[in-house]
This record gives structure tokens, sequence and C-alpha cells, in this order.
């Protein structure tokens, strides 16, 4: 009876996660001490990856609007500049948007991105942490063209999670307004603390 009872509050909050809100401002993203749970993205060349998997290891998790918002192409050229040092802490990054894979290779070409991009063009990654948002409607055939018609009606609330190697979140960062994005100094000092 205790593991029905666990089984269906695990259901249960799985399901108030995997939404989107109707604003940025009413998202419901998991915290401090919550686990990653485990959904499926997609690489470059558009093959599916496990989050568990993918998340093996220490990462930084960059989730961002797409690569045509300047504000998530300067912070992909932040993290870029502090890679190295993050490396050496011992994690990975690894940022995530709604982009089909053809548009992550582009933002990666233009920014010399060297670690890894991944899609969440179908939602399933964003909605399962609790950052997914209703977009407003202009954005709609532009989310529809970078995602290849997978999305024409959600974003991400820009995010950082840094997880541990047992996909338990140690730090976010979040902010409904997409134009304040976390520093690499901030990031850097906060994974030295860790």
């Amino acid at each position: 009876m205790k593991n029905l009872i666990t089984t269906l509050l695990v259901c249960v909050s799985f399901s108030i996660n995997a939404q989107v809100a109707d604003s940025p401002q009413n998202i419901s993203p998991l915290l401090i001490g919550e686990k990653i749970p485990n959904t499926t993205l997609v690489d470059l060349e558009g093959k599916a990856l496990e989050t568990d998997k993918l998340f093996s290891k220490k990462s930084i998790i960059v989730v961002y609007r797409g690569g045509w918002c300047p504000y998530c192409n300067a912070q992909l050229a932040d993290m870029q500049g502090i890679e190295k040092e993050i490396i050496d802490l011992g994690y990975q990054i690894i940022a995530v948007s709604p982009d089909a894979p053809e548009f992550l290779k582009e933002t990666e070409e233009k920014g010399k991105l060297s670690y890894k991009l991944v899609s969440d063009s179908e939602g399933k990654f964003s909605q399962a942490v609790g950052i997914a948002f209703s977009a407003p409607e202009k954005y709609g055939k532009m989310l529809g063209k970078f995602s290849d018609g997978k999305n024409t009606n959600w974003l991400p609330v820009p995010t950082v999670y840094v997880i541990n190697d047992k996909n338990e979140i140690e730090f976010l960062y979040i902010n409904p307004d997409y134009s304040k994005r976390l520093k690499g100094e901030l990031l850097l000092s906060v994974l030295k603390s860790l």
C-alpha cells in the first residue's frame, strides 16, 4: 500500500510539472533537491537521447529560447568563454532549446560553440521540468519555422540548472524576464562553492 501511495504521489507530482503554463510568471519549475526526470531530447544529427544517459555526469543545463534570441546567443557565448573552467571543475555544458537540429547547427557554427546543443522541439523536457509557457501569438510562425513545425505555441523560461551525477538539482537560476541571464562569473562562483 505504501508503494502504491508513493507511486501515485510521484505521478501526480510529474503531471503537475508536465504542462504548459499560461505565462512565464506562472510556471512551476523543479527546484533544488529534485531530480530531472527522464525524457527524450534530440542531438544535431536527429538522434534521440535519453536524459538519464545524457546527464549521467555532473552537468550545467542551459535552457534557452532559440538561436533567434539575441539574449540567448549572448548567454551561449558567455558559457563558451568559461567552458574550460567548467570542465576543469568536473562539469559538462548541455544547452537545450526548442530549435530543430538544423537550426542548432547554425547556432553552434555562428557562435563557435564546442559544447553540446540538443533539441526539445516537442517540449517534453521543458514541460517535465516545469518551465514551458504559452508563447505570445506573434511568435507562432517563427517558432514553427525554427522547430521544423513541431512547436508553434510554447517557449521555455530561460533557465540554468546545475545537477549532480544522480540528476539531482543542486542549483538553478530562472527569471521570467528573458532579458535577465545568469552571468558566467557568478556561475563559476556557484560551482566552486558546491
